[in-house]
């Protein structure tokens, strides 16, 4: 037989056989139906127990279905595939009665990938075909293995808004929380945290119900009246100011009047309207190309294809004087408070002369310049120099500014964008009250940053930035004080039996849970927020990398689908290295306080009368010796770039980890306290008044901290000395005093601007 006609033949021989075993199946429910029927038809005796249902109502209550679609092992259809049998089967009860014919109807319905599975263990008679649902499970497990409620999870505390109607909002967030199963007081926070913020400023005098589905159709509702309210169907539309005298057309009286138009007042980041659509004028912005003819080296004020002397430029000279020249194009609106809202501000530092001050800059692609606000200039006290020949700055339509000339720049100074970024920078002084300092084109240029334009913030630098600008954290008020001389890494002879409080591998492994674990309690209705990725240097992604794989190994991380996430940085420490912090500001300020109390420092050297001798113990990796409670860990957790994790270990920058650790220390030298022990965290001072009961007491508080599973910081360590530089003092038999590179900080400390730094530079000088 030809191969052909052969294959023909099998080709109808199986469209044939679909057909029948289609007919089998309705066959099957036809039958149902009428077995239904007959055994309907005649009325019992009603039963005490259980009721009889009227021969007419399983007629009139079943409905007549469908096989499903026959499953080819897609990920995406297996779910939907088993949920239409499991209907299936559920209204028609008396189809298949054993779970072996379960499984063999869900076989007869798999095709391609799912039937090869399947056949091998129908043919050789495997256990699972007689169990329905370990067979449904089993086939879960293969074609569809993915992690839906941790994804959802995700998803759920990613979803925004946006521009949408909250019905839509609302569907989409609906759909995922399907997948979880999570608590109502989540739930409506993360609805709640996914709204935009016009609406949420809607929202924020009014009570908000308790429940999501409450919530959900009380903000479709409030949605629905303030988009009525802002575009009412009877809503005149805005007409053009009328035109100057000098422009307006006289042969045609009162036509100016019924010119309708909806084109906004210019403002910073927003192009006039003009012929071009909303996606070119993106892409032209996005590339720096000319508004007007798309060319890249100029903007659209010097595009040699714009008419000149055209509207707008009546009775105006394009002479310029010979010794100005033009900038380029700077928004001139800063006034439309209600768009402000569309701005990209970043916040920044600014440092010269020993002055430091934080604000926010603008970003305005459409600025030729980074400039300043005179007046902002002026009130900061910032120094100006004077341009060899002044400029003039033009709006993006070609007028002139208010006080087109700029006359002045700022001298140099050190600006830190963001937390990592640094650079020197001058500003051209022009007049914008609304925005005291503008980042324009140039900068955006040079610096090439990566921009999240939903949430309007800066998500990364670029190249140059990560080799030139990235560098180590230098916060204002940090000092830096000479460390001391090398101290000693052997274990003094008479202390070397209990060389084991030394050991750095026991601080390397998780720490039993204690008593004294580091509980987070929320206040009542607030939810741990979530912050951003803060930008990192390669040095430092490297050393965060390191640090990630290092705390995974130890078990101090892990791995988390926590709904929560602070950003992770560096800070400089004074030995040069640098130190991984977490940004737990906004989980610190919905934590209920731990009021254990933290030691006074005069009150602590009151008892250091009669001392002649002095050791100094260090605890090494002292807050990841204390376990967080169990169940509280999803609360620490915290973003990088390479995944999200949380703490098994109490880490730093948790409001409540200092009372904790005091806790912890107290009790366990509580028995030598203010007798011959002053502790402060994890700095221990042991005096006494002769080397050879010193040695006694040193031998006492190292078997504690070794029963405790506290180990102390070899390296860090000073043993039998006469003088002692602790807290910021230098103790000696005579007395204390305090510590002159400490003094010398103070005088050199920078003038402090704003209150945070005036708060900052208090609470050092009153330390003291």
């Amino acid at each position: 037989m030809d191969p052909a006609d052969l294959s023909n033949q099998l080709a109808r021989i199986a469209a044939r056989q679909e057909e029948q075993d289609h007919r089998m199946d309705q066959f099957a429910l036809a039958l149902q139906t009428l077995l239904n029927r007959s055994s309907g038809g005649t009325t019992s005796p009603p039963d005490p127990v259980v009721p009889i249902v009227s021969s007419a109502s399983p007629e009139r209550n079943r409905l007549s279905m469908k096989a499903p679609l026959r499953y080819d092992g897609t990920p995406s259809l297996c779910r939907g595939f088993l949920t239409q049998l499991e209907i299936l089967f559920e209204n028609n009860p008396g189809s298949c009665m054993s779970d072996k014919a379960k499984v063999g109807y869900l076989i007869n319905h798999l095709t391609e990938k799912a039937l090869l599975w399947a056949t091998p263990l129908w043919e050789n008679k495997k256990p699972i075909i007689y169990d329905y649902e370990g067979f449904t499970s089993e086939l879960k497990r293969t074609f569809d293995p993915s992690r839906r409620a941790t994804n959802a999870g995700r998803s759920l505390f990613h979803i925004k808004q946006g521009n949408r109607r909250v019905s839509d909002y609302a569907i989409d967030f609906k759909t995922l929380t399907s997948e979880v199963l999570w608590p109502n007081d989540v739930l409506t926070l993360a609805f709640t945290e996914g709204l935009n913020e016009t609406f949420m400023f809607e929202l924020a005098p009014l009570k908000l119900p308790e429940t999501l589905d409450h919530l959900i159709d009380f903000c479709i509702a409030m949605d629905d009246q303030i988009r009525e309210r802002r575009h009412p169907r009877d809503r005149p539309r805005r007409l053009l100011p009328p035109l100057p005298p000098s422009s307006r057309n006289t042969g045609t009286p009162g036509a100016q009047e019924n010119v309708k138009t909806d084109i906004p007042i210019a403002e910073p980041m927003q192009i006039g309207k003009t012929g071009i659509s909303e996606a070119e004028r993106a892409h032209r912005r996005e590339k720096g190309l000319c508004f007007y003819c798309a060319g890249a080296d100029h903007f659209r004020l010097q595009c040699p294809q714009r008419p000149r002397g055209g509207r707008g430029e009546s009775g105006r000279s394009n002479q310029r004087p010979a010794n100005t020249q033009v900038i380029g194009s700077l928004y001139a609106s800063f006034v439309n408070n209600e768009k402000k809202k569309s701005r990209i501000l970043v916040p920044i530092s600014l440092t010269w002369d020993r002055v430091h001050l934080k604000t926010e800059a603008f970003l305005d692609s459409g600025a030729s310049g980074n400039f300043m606000d005179k007046h902002f200039a002026a009130k900061c006290l910032i120094p100006l120099v004077l341009k060899e020949r002044p400029l003039m700055v033009e709006a993006i339509d070609g007028n002139p500014l208010s006080c087109p000339h700029i006359t002045h720049d700022t001298i140099f100074v050190c600006m830190e964008t963001g937390v990592l970024h640094h650079e020197k920078i001058c500003f051209q002084i022009i007049e914008s009250p609304s925005c005291p300092v503008v980042l324009g084109f140039p900068w955006l240029v040079k610096h090439n940053p990566v921009i999240d334009w939903v949430q309007r913030d800066i998500k990364n630098w670029s190249p140059h930035c990560q080799s030139n600008c990235l560098g180590k954290v230098d916060l204002i008020g940090s000092l830096n004080v000479a460390t001391a001389p090398p101290l000693s890494t052997e274990v003094p002879d008479h202390y070397l039996d209990l060389k084991e409080v030394f050991s750095k591998s026991r601080t390397e492994v998780l720490p039993p849970h204690r008593p004294y674990d580091c509980a987070i309690n929320l206040l009542p209705g607030t939810m741990p927020p979530r912050g951003h990725v803060y930008p990192l240097s390669q040095k430092e992604n490297n050393i965060m990398e390191e640090y990630i794989r290092e705390n995974l190994d130890r078990g101090f991380i892990r791995r988390s689908s926590s709904p929560a996430g602070a950003g992770f940085f560096f800070v400089s420490k004074k030995e040069g290295d640098l130190r991984p912090c977490i940004d737990y500001r906004g989980l610190n300020r919905i934590t209920i306080r731990n009021a254990y109390p933290i030691p006074l420092i005069t009150e602590l050297f009151d008892r250091l009368k009669g001392a002649n001798v002095y050791t100094k113990l260090d605890l090494r990796g002292a807050y990841n010796l204390v376990r967080i409670k169990e169940g509280h860990e999803w609360m620490t957790a915290f973003n990088t770039r390479s995944g999200h994790y949380e703490y098994l270990v109490m880490p730093f920058g948790l409001c409540n980890a200092p009372a904790i650790f005091q806790d912890l220390i107290n009790d366990t030298l509580r028995e030598f306290l203010q007798v011959f022990v002053i502790v402060y965290l994890d700095d221990i001072l042991i005096y006494s008044p002769d080397i050879v009961t010193h040695h006694v007491h040193v031998r006492q508080v190292l078997k504690k901290l070794l029963e405790a599973g506290l180990y102390c910081k070899l390296e860090k360590c000073l043993f039998d000395i006469r003088t002692v530089h602790f807290l910021g003092y230098i103790i000696t038999p005579e007395g204390f005093q305090m510590d002159p590179k400490k003094l010398t900080a103070i005088l050199d400390w920078p003038l402090p601007q704003g209150l945070k730094a005036i708060q900052r530079f208090l609470g050092f000088t009153n330390y003291y």
